[in-house]
Parts: C-alpha cells; sequence; structure tokens
C-alpha cells in the first residue's frame, strides 16, 4: 500500500482500540507502527493491518524501552508525524476512593499519564523541528473534572484527568509551531479493557482519534477534548 509520507505511532496498537485506529490510519495512506510491549503481538496486528504497518517493541512505563524504541522508528521512517497515545490500564475495578492499593495507583499513572508523557517527550521535539505533528491522548470522560464524582475506578480516573491537564499544557507550549495536541474519548467500546457489553465497536472508538490525527495541514484545532468529534467540558 503506498503511503502520503506521514508516520504515525499508536501505542498501545496491537488490539481493541488501538489497532483500529491502527488500521484506519492505514487506510488513510499513513505508514503506522504498531507499538506493543510483546513483538510478538505487533507483529501479530501488523499481519492484520497490511503492508503499510510496521511492528514496533515499545512498553510505555520504560523510559529506556521509549528511547529505544523512537531511535528505531526514527531509523526505519525517518522521523514521526503523528503520535496516538492510546496505551492505557484498569486496574482498580469496582473500588472506590479513598480505598485503592498504592501499587495499583502507581501503576495505574505510570501507564496511562507517566507513560504518555515518556513517549510525546521523546517524539515532539521532532514534530516541532519538522513543523508538523499531531498528538492525540486516547483518555476518558471519566476524567473530566466537570463531570467528576465519587465513583468506582478512582485511580483510572485520576490517570485520565492528568492526561487531560498534560493535554492542555502540551497544546499551549506547542502553540503556532505546526504541532497541535487534542484528547479524544473514544466512548464505552467493546475491547480489552471495555468489556464485551460495551455498546460502541472498535470502529465508532477508532473515528475520533483517527480524525483527531489526520487534522489537515492549516488547521487549527488544538488543546480540545473531543467526543464524536464533538468538544466535551474538561
Amino acid at each position: 500500500m503506498r503511503h502520503d509520507g506521514r508516520t504515525a505511532l499508536v501505542t498501545g496498537g496491537a488490539r481493541g482500540i488501538g489497532l483500529e485506529i491502527g488500521r484506519q490510519l492505514a487506510d488513510r495512506g499513513l505508514r503506522v507502527l504498531v507499538a506493543a510491549r510483546r513483538p510478538e503481538a505487533a507483529e501479530e496486528a501488523c499481519r492484520a493491518i497490511g503492508p503499510a504497518a510496521v511492528p514496533l517493541a515499545l512498553d510505555v512505563t520504560s523510559a529506556r524501552s521509549v528511547t529505544e524504541a523512537v531511535r528505531e522508528a526514527r531509523e526505519l521512517t525517518g522521523g514521526i508525524d503523528v503520535l496516538v497515545n492510546n496505551a492505557g490500564v484498569s486496574l482498580d475495578g469496582d473500588l472506590r476512593p479513598p480505598y485503592v492499593d498504592e501499587d495499583v495507583l502507581h501503576a495505574t499513572l505510570d501507564t496511562n499519564f507517566t507513560g504518555a508523557w515518556r513517549v510525546a517527550q521523546a517524539v515532539v521535539p521532532g514534530m516541532v523541528e519538522a513543523g508538523y505533528g499531531r498528538v492525540v491522548n486516547v483518555t476518558s470522560s471519566y476524567g473530566s473534572l466537570t463531570l467528576m464524582d465519587s465513583g468506582r475506578r478512582p485511580a483510572y480516573r485520576i490517570s485520565k484527568t492528568a492526561l487531560n491537564a498534560l493535554t492542555r499544557m502540551l497544546a499551549a507550549e506547542l502553540y503556532g509551531t505546526g504541532v497541535l495536541v487534542n484528547a479524544a474519548d473514544p466512548g464505552w467500546t467493546r475491547s480489552g479493557m471495555g468489556g464485551s457489553s460495551a455498546p460502541r465497536g472498535p470502529r465508532e472508538g477508532a473515528d475520533t482519534p483517527v480524525w483527531l490525527a489526520t487534522l489537515p495541514e492549516g488547521d487549527e484545532t488544538t488543546g480540545g477534548l473531543f467526543a464524536d468529534r464533538r468538544p466535551l467540558a474538561w
């Protein structure tokens, strides 16, 4: 498959929403780096996506892994134009605040928030240098301060609140550089995390992240939180 010269890196790209994001980006002509902790999982996903997909071993919880993976990605493609921070975990289930084990809290933040920060820190400088970039942080309305109340999955929710804050800070810092930074809520989607009873399929869940990842040159949409391509309150 031919590609338009743009390269996208999708973390957590081996299954669920991440796999579908990669598939849709490839369908739009991008080369897709499918990043996953297990190389064999990334390779299997690439076979499902097609020849535009390239497997990449990347563990967002390891600074060394991120550095090495981004270096390999640049050697393979010349640069990364689009970053979709999709890797995420939900470990606290039905627990409610303040009753969450600290190990669960730390592990959740390390993947969902710090992991996204690590990858952005490694990728964004190259985007700024090139004068073009799209960063999409896959988040959840569970992290919205406007909608925040008590409830289950407190560690997961806090991690997405922090990811939303990072989105806004990055967007403001990079304003005018050609790098657009936005957050996408895919909705409750059937996946390893969302479960089989979710009302949406991966195709619907991937739509808004893919839309933000492919905003055309000259677009100034940045610093926003979107669901179904419509703005949501932070």
